[in-house]
Order: structure tokens, then sequence, then C-alpha cells
């Protein structure tokens, strides 16, 4: 089948093709689930029970199990991708996550989560996520890449064996499944409890499916094609800087990856809200808040850039193939967010949560952002 499709498109034109159908699946299905990783900290952070937490631990055990079952099998191999093969910043990964979680919880959303709520009228969002992707261009190549490239440079960690947990770990793959297929369970007990709607968590495995698909797709695009290309999953900070560029700026470059991910998203959250009757144009509430949003879309920006990763590249994509830069980028965006959330958002009952989650009414804690 993908043989077929490489004759018929290209190389380039399957890699695109494949980001728009598994970004419209993700988009989907993070729309109806109200997949965020802001939410879950919070949840945690305040000691809440709205799901939002349960919802994002099923998205995590899906992408882990899923991606390392393909790994088992032999249908999948991550030694290829950028995360493990090349040289890492473990000061970028700590600096950065922790920039990316407070940013994440000033913005009130992380990348992915505010490119699902633009797609559904949140002019809030449309408004974070250009700033969010001219940062992380500004940050990559423009007048903010000195600065990451020193931040980088502070603390490293050499490819291959070094930035690979299961390799360093010595657990394996069958080691691996077990984590996955533990948290997942924890998820399954942790969703009858709080009896979080079908949604929910079956959108967040949708979520986590999308993960596992993207990394099993582009490894599989590289064993039937002839020229190199990154074997990857989803990511936001990188993709969204790519898509402006080429808005505004004419590019040879070739069609990727990455290209047909965000309008993929975009596409699946807009398709979603539609279907269900969530379209709604929002705006800001004040000056005080469009200052919060931009603050917090300037640190994701950087922040995602420096760690080479995002909530979801890092969060889900990185930590289902046990890459160490990612899990050092999860646990200071959860650290940070955290942090942010108490000095920030002192009082638990001023602060906000997200949307509710379909057939599950809002909890007298939280508001929708």
């Amino acid at each position: 089948m993908l043989t077929t499709m490489v004759e018929l498109l290209g190389e380039n034109g399957a890699l695109l093709a494949g980001g728009l159908l598994i970004g419209l699946v993700f988009g989907f299905f993070a729309q109806r689930s109200r997949f965020c990783l802001r939410s879950a900290v919070i949840e945690f952070a305040r000691n809440l029970t709205g799901g939002k937490l349960t919802v994002w631990l099923f998205a995590f055990g899906t992408a882990v199990l899923a991606t390392q079952a393909l790994a088992w099998a032999g249908w999948f191999d991550a030694s290829q991708a950028r995360q493990i093969s090349a040289r890492g910043s473990l000061s970028g990964a700590l600096v950065g996550g922790a920039l990316f979680g407070a940013g994440m919880v000033l913005a009130r959303g992380c990348s992915s989560r505010l490119l699902v709520l633009a797609a559904q009228g949140n002019l809030r969002s449309v408004l974070s996520g250009l700033v969010f992707a001219v940062v992380a261009q500004a940050s990559w190549t423009g007048v903010l890449a000195p600065v990451r490239q020193t931040i980088g440079e502070w603390w490293t960690v050499d490819g291959g064996v070094s930035r690979d947990l299961i390799a360093r770990t010595g657990i394996g793959h069958g080691g691996a499944l077990l984590f996955g297929a533990v948290w997942l369970a924890a998820a399954v007990v942790w969703a009858r409890r709080q009896r979080v709607p079908v949604w929910g968590w079956a959108g967040a495995m949708g979520v986590g499916l999308a993960i596992a698909g993207a990394w099993w797709f582009t490894f599989a695009i590289t064993q039937v094609g002839f020229d190199p290309h990154p074997v990857q999953s989803l990511s936001f900070t990188g993709p969204s800087a790519e898509v402006l560029t080429r808005v505004l700026f004419s590019s040879d470059k070739a069609p990727s990856f990455d290209l047909g991910l965000v309008p993929g998203v975009f596409l699946g959250s807009f398709l979603a809200a539609w279907l269900f009757g969530e379209l709604k144009l929002e705006g800001f509430e004040g000056g005080a808040s469009m200052r919060r949003y931009l603050l917090g879309a300037v640190l994701m920006g950087f922040g995602g850039m420096l760690a080479g990763g995002c909530a979801v590249g890092a969060g889900l994509s990185g930590a289902a193939v046990f890459t160490l830069t990612s899990w050092i980028t999860l646990c200071s965006i959860w650290a940070a967010a955290a942090l942010t959330d108490r000095f920030v958002d002192a009082r638990p009952a001023a602060g906000t949560l997200d949307q509710a989650m379909p057939g599950q009414a809002h909890s007298p804690q939280a508001r929708p952002a």
C-alpha cells in the first residue's frame, strides 16, 4: 500500500499526505477529548478530579504502548529518529521545558491546544499561535538563535545509546510495553472512578494512536523510498514555524510530513467542532488578558525550540520512544507549569481549566479557557 502511495505521489508527496491525514486524526480526537497537558497539570497540582489528568494519561499510555508494540514486532525502529541519533542538550531540555511549562499556563494551552482552539473559533488562540510560531522561527534561525545555541551548549549528551533510555536501563521493548500498559491500566481505573465520558477516554486513545501511527508511517516511508527522510512523530514547535515561513515566503523546499501536519490538525479540529456544534468566535477579555496570552506564547515559542520538543513532541512522541532529553523536558514542563499556576493563579477558584468534555458538566472550580 505504501509502495503504491509513493509511486503515485512521490516520496515527499506521500509524506505530505500522511502528515495531513494523521494530523486530521489527531486534531479530531484532541478536540473531542479536550486533550490538554496544561489542564492535566493544573488538575493534579490542585488535587481536583475533573478527568483531564485521566485523559492525558490515556493518551500517554496509549502512545507508549502502541509505539513500543510496533518496535517489539519489528515494524518500527526508533534508532534513526533525531531524538535518539543526534546529539542532544540536557540544559536545553531543562531550561526550555521550564519556559514552555510556564508559557503553557500563561497562554492557557500548549501549542497543540492553541491550534485546536483556533480551529473552533478562539481568536485568542489564533493570535497566540501566530506569536508562538514567529518566536519559534526567530529562535531557530533568527535573532534569538544565538541565545538558544548558548543555553543549549551548557550541558550536552551524545546521540545513540546515551539518549536511549531503553538501552541505558536495559528494560528492552518488553519492559517499555509493560510500562505503558501500567499507565494505561491506571487511566482505566481512574476513568471508571471519575466517570469520564466516552469521548474523553476514546478520544485520548485516538490521540495516542496518532502518535504511534506517525512513528510507523515515517519509518515505513524510509524503508520503501530511496531518498533520506526523517523518522519522526507529532510535534508542533518546528512544524508551526515551518508552515508560517512557507506562508510568508516562497520556498523551493520539498513538501514534508510537517507541512501536512499543522493544516491537518486544524482541519480535524474544525470538523469535530463543526459536526458537534461547537464553532464559536471568542476574543480577549481585556488588555491584561492579552498580555498574559502573548507572554505565554513567547515563552512557549523559545522554550519549545530550545528543548527540541513541546508538550506533544516531547511529552508524547519523545516519551513514547524513551528519549532521555524528552523525559527531562516533560518533567520540566510539569514542574514549571505547576509552580506557575500556584504563583500566578494562586487562588484555586480563580484559575481556569479547559473546556469540559462532551457529556460532562463544568466543574464549579473551573470555567472554559
